[in-house]
C-alpha cells in the first residue's frame, strides 16, 4: 500500500508532482540536491495554490493542508522510509541511474521506484537496481496541476501489482492514468506528437507557409487549442530536438529527421518561450511562463 511519497527533484515537474501528491493526502518529501532549490521548489507551490485559491478552484483551507503535508529536505536518507519515490530531474540517463542505483540501496525492499523521464528506458534504468520489478515510468505533463494525464510505462521486468499501484496512486490523487504495456521511445503522446510538430516545422521552412498560416489552420481546423509551433516553442526546442534525435537513433526511420532549421535555431539560442524567442517571440516573464 502507497502512504508516504517521495519526490527527486524540486523544478517545475518535481514541484507539481510534489503538490499533485500532497493535495490527494499523501505525506510528500520534496528533495533536490540544494536547499535553496528547495525552497524554490516550495515557493512554486505556494504561488501555484495561491493562484488557484483566487480563482475559486481551491480553499484556503485546503492549500493550507496540501503545503502541509510537503516536508522539504536535501538529506537522500529522508527517503528510507518512502513507499513510492518518484525521480524528475534532469533528463540525463547517466544522471538517473546513478540516482536509482542509490535509492535501490538506500530504500526498503518493497518501495516503488518510479521515473518521470518522457522518452529515457525504465529497462535500462531499472536494471541498476536490483528490483527491476518495482521501477516503472509514470510520466506527469506540464502543467501538472491542469493536466490530468499520467503514462506509466512498464520496463521488461516491471510487475502487474507494480503498475497497479502505481495507477491506483494516481487515481487517488484526481489523475488519469494509461498504460504503455512495452516500453518505446516517446511512450504514447510524444511518439504522436512530435512527428506532427517535427512535420509543420518542415512545412514552414520549405516556405509552404507562414507560421501564423499554419498554427491558425491546425487550430481551426481540428480544434486544437495551440498550433504545432506555437507549441514547440512552449515545449522548449531545444527540448524538441533532443527528443526527436533519440527518436532517430532508436528507430532509423526518417520521419523522425529533424528539419536543420531546428538545429539552426537552437545554435542561435532561439529556445521557444523560455529564451524569450523561438518561432514567435516572448515578453513574459519567468512567472507568466508557467501561468496556465
Amino acid at each position: 500500500m502507497v502512504e508516504k511519497i517521495a519526490v527527486l527533484g524540486a523544478g517545475i515537474m518535481g514541484a507539481g508532482i510534489a503538490q499533485a501528491a500532497a493535495r490527494g493526502g499523501y505525506d510528500v518529501i520534496l528533495r533536490d540536491l540544494q536547499m535553496h532549490l528547495v525552497k524554490d521548489g516550495l515557493n512554486t507551490i505556494e504561488k501555484t495554490l495561491s493562484k488557484m485559491v483566487n480563482r475559486g478552484t481551491i480553499t484556503e483551507e485546503d492549500k493550507v493542508k496540501t503545503i502541509n503535508n510537503i516536508r522539504g529536505t536535501t538529506d537522500l536518507s529522508d527517503l528510507r522510509d518512502a513507499d513510492l519515490v518518484i525521480e524528475a530531474v534532469v533528463e540525463n540517463m547517466s544522471v538517473k541511474k546513478q540516482i536509482f542505483a542509490e535509492l535501490d540501496s538506500l530504500c526498503g525492499a518493497n518501495t516503488i521506484l518510479a521515473t518521470n523521464t518522457s522518452s529515457l528506458s525504465i529497462t535500462e534504468i531499472a536494471a541498476t537496481t536490483e528490483r527491476t520489478d518495482k521501477v516503472l515510468g509514470m510520466h506527469f505533463f506540464n502543467p501538472v496541476h491542469l493536466l490530468k494525464l499520467v503514462e506509466i510505462i512498464k520496463g521488461l521486468e516491471t510487475s502487474d501489482d507494480t503498475v497497479q499501484k502505481a495507477m491506483a496512486f494516481c487515481n487517488e490523487i484526481g489523475k488519469r492514468s494509461v498504460l504503455v504495456q512495452r516500453e518505446s521511445p516517446g511512450y504514447i503522446v510524444n511518439r504522436i506528437l512530435l512527428p506532427y510538430i517535427n512535420e509543420a516545422i518542415f512545412v514552414y521552412a520549405d516556405n509552404r507557409a507562414e507560421k501564423e498560416a499554419i498554427d491558425t489552420a491546425m487550430k481551426l481546423g481540428l480544434g486544437m487549442d495551440l498550433g504545432p509551433l506555437e507549441l514547440a516553442d512552449k515545449m522548449g526546442l531545444d527540448n524538441l530536438y533532443h527528443t526527436i534525435i533519440g527518436f532517430n537513433d532508436e528507430f532509423r526511420d526518417s520521419k523522425y529527421r529533424p528539419h536543420p532549421l531546428l538545429a539552426t535555431m537552437i545554435r542561435g539560442g532561439h529556445l521557444g518561450v523560455n529564451s524569450g524567442k523561438g518561432f514567435y517571440e516572448y515578453n513574459c516573464s519567468p512567472d507568466e511562463k508557467h501561468d496556465e
